[in-house]
């Protein structure tokens, strides 16, 4: 039985405004900025959404989660603001205009959902996707190269999340993390995550970690 349901992405920006625009055209979503200068990205459902939200942390390591994508050619992603960091046979890594990473996989033909994947960096991708995979009840596939795949995720207009091995402690917030939907709070604390700050005051949701430290927001039904 899952303990959340896949709910929306989040994505931290110095200017969200800038990185609404980006990805509301890389990803071909509607993009609707709020009077605080935040936003949001919208798609077909829900689930698509894709918040942005405006911090006045600079980006000093390289970000755990990041975004994978189709798109026909980098040079599209360049007239956007992406910068091309490394090639590689099968993708190329970017950064967006706020010099979060990214990974493009070009296609000739793009599919309906330009988001094809979320990577997070792990210094225990097997245990970490296995966690993912018992909160949402979804498959889990440990791979023999080191990483590990969640998939078929309901609700997730993505088709993996994937964990990769780093060797780098977590130092800083994620940059990007997901939110989740739960009936009660309790079974993920059970399950072994921590709650940063109860729902109250200022927020309607209550802000957790997985057990890998992980951010994640989980709004109660």
């Amino acid at each position: 039985m899952a303990l959340a349901r896949f709910k929306d992405l989040v994505l931290d920006a110095l200017d969200a405004q800038r990185a609404g625009t980006f990805w509301a055209q890389a990803l071909h979503l509607d993009w609707h900025a709020q009077d605080n200068g935040e936003g949001w990205l919208s798609g077909p459902t829900p689930e698509h959404t894709i918040w942005i939200n405006q911090v006045p942390e600079p980006i000093t390591v390289k970000n755990r989660v990041h975004f994978d994508v189709y798109a026909n050619r980098l040079a599209e992603l360049e007239a956007l603001g992406a910068t091309i960091v490394e090639p590689y046979p099968n993708w190329t890594v970017l950064t967006d205009p706020e010099g979060i990473l990214f990974c493009a996989y070009l296609r000739d033909e793009l599919p309906p959902d330009r988001l094809h994947g979320l990577v997070v960096d792990s210094a225990d991708p097997a245990a970490a996707a296995t966690w993912w995979a018992g909160v949402f009840d979804a498959p889990v596939d440990v791979h023999d190269e080191g990483w590990a795949t969640v998939e078929k995720v309901p609700g997730m207009p993505i088709l993996t999340m994937d964990f990769n091995a780093v060797p780098e402690p977590k130092a800083v917030k994620n940059r990007v993390h997901w939110d989740v939907t739960v009936a009660h709070l309790e079974p993920l604390l059970d399950a072994g995550a921590t709650l940063l700050r109860p729902q109250g005051g200022d927020i309607e949701w209550h802000v957790l970690a997985d057990p890998h430290g992980n951010e994640f927001c989980a709004f109660t039904d």
